[in-house]
């Protein structure tokens, strides 16, 4: 048997998903000339997706994964499309950090992990999932997502599954992402509308360039959440709120340390963080936001972090102010 049992793999399958969740969205790609595997791999960085599933359904899948690796070894490369031995190892010797299969081939699988690559298997049925948690995996790929049933049907095979984690492939776009992503067990989801194969060959990379910066934005749904205005007291505190009901209908509701008005203004009853106030951004993962702003070099306050009981980001104040004041992010509602 194949079985693993092998330390560091496991420790190199944990390091690829950590890395997986953070990005959110991995690019599924089909290159047809290896010589555009530069040129799209500088725009996925540069545009927040360091990463991409290079599909060996071409001959070019090969060469391409290894220009990429060679390129541009921040990113995360790997090798989708994987039906066998020989791909497996034309596939690691190219560089792929990880290797993706469209369905689950038990030997296929096993022969993988004896090779000492990362693997995320197709699953479609609670059999598949079974299969998959016995060779020791806690992660595959759930396919074709849209054709199989969606997000409704990956929670509910999810359910009895409590340490299984999915990433839905196949049918994912723009549109319904945030409805895969929301869902805690599913730690990211693969795509190919910001990467269509026609646009790689006919060299459209500012197409594809918009594409995936769009879609980084529609993950994480940056919106304005609230203003906080800093007052020296409680009673200065309640008089700014009263001028936002009276003027707007803001209705005032008092709370321990601030008094909001309605919504979108909350005044402090002390000097709270920043020399004006603080500007809540709202985000639809507080862990993806930090990462993604990080790339783009982006500091924040560690001390001000604040976890939920899972161990997820709820809020981080960014080190800088902008303006006067100190921002930080938060959960969308």
């Amino acid at each position: 048997s194949c079985k693993v049992t092998n330390k560091g793999v496991k420790s190199k399958m944990n390091e690829v998903l950590e890395k997986f969740k953070k990005i959110g969205i991995i690019p599924v790609v089909v290159l047809e000339h290896a010589e555009h595997a530069g040129k799209l791999a500088d725009v996925l960085c540069e545009n927040g997706l360091p990463c991409a599933e290079v599909t060996f359904r071409t001959d070019a899948a090969e060469e391409a994964i290894r220009i990429i690796t060679a390129k541009f070894p921040e990113m995360v490369v790997g090798a989708g499309t994987v039906l066998n031995r020989d791909q497996a190892d034309r596939a690691k010797a190219a560089g792929a950090k990880f290797i993706v299969s469209p369905g689950f081939n038990r030997s296929n699988v096993e022969y993988i992990q004896s090779i000492g690559v990362p693997v995320v298997p197709g699953t479609a049925s609670p059999g598949e999932v079974e299969q998959a948690m016995d060779l020791g995996l806690e992660a595959v790929k759930f396919f074709p997502a849209e054709q199989n049933g969606g997000i409704a049907k990956i929670k509910a095979m999810a359910a009895p599954y409590t340490k299984m984690h999915f990433m839905p492939t196949g049918g994912v776009n723009k549109n319904n992402l945030n409805d895969y992503l929301s869902f805690k067990k599913v730690f990211c989801a693969g795509g190919s509308w910001m990467v269509k194969k026609d646009l790689i060959a006919a060299g459209k990379f500012d197409e594809i360039e918009k594409m995936t910066r769009e879609a980084v934005e529609t993950m994480l749904g940056f919106k304005l959440k609230h203003i906080g205005i800093n007052q020296d007291d409680a009673e200065s505190a309640e008089k700014v709120a009263d001028c936002f009901e009276a003027l707007f209908g803001f209705r005032k509701k008092v709370g321990n340390s601030s008094v909001f008005a309605g919504t979108a203004v909350e005044v402090m009853k002390s000097k709270g963080r920043g020399a004006m106030g603080h500007i809540a951004i709202g985000t639809n993962n507080v862990d993806r936001a930090v990462y993604h702003l990080g790339r783009k070099g982006v500091k924040f306050d560690e001390t001000s972090f604040s976890y939920d009981a899972d161990g997820h980001l709820k809020v981080a104040y960014l080190a800088e102010e902008v303006g006067g004041f100190a921002i930080h992010l938060g959960l969308n509602e």
